[in-house]
């Protein structure tokens, strides 16, 4: 499913028209931007956990010349899976 067709499937569950359901999914995806980029974490109950975790800094290998690289730190976003979520999916 892509971003239309989830605007879709919204619009149709909700009653909403399909612009007042593309404002509402990219008002929440902004949120939870927002939210990650402040280093706050966003709970969903029933779909799960986004967070931001740090990956240190490592070396690693370009793989076209096999030369190494150090690869800096990084903030990276992160999501957990809510049980609800888990067990729906493996019905």
């Amino acid at each position: 499913m892509n971003k239309t067709e989830l605007i879709t499937a919204i619009a149709e569950a909700s009653g909403l028209t399909k612009k007042d359901a593309e404002r509402a999914l990219n008002a929440t995806v902004d949120q939870i931007t927002k939210a990650l980029a402040a280093g706050d974490r966003v709970q969903l109950t029933g779909l799960g956990i986004f967070e931001t975790k740090t990956r240190a800094a490592r070396t690693g290998r370009n793989p076209l010349n096999g030369k190494t690289i150090n690869i800096p730190a990084a903030t990276v976003p992160n999501f957990k899976a809510s049980k609800t979520l888990k067990d729906a999916v493996n019905k």
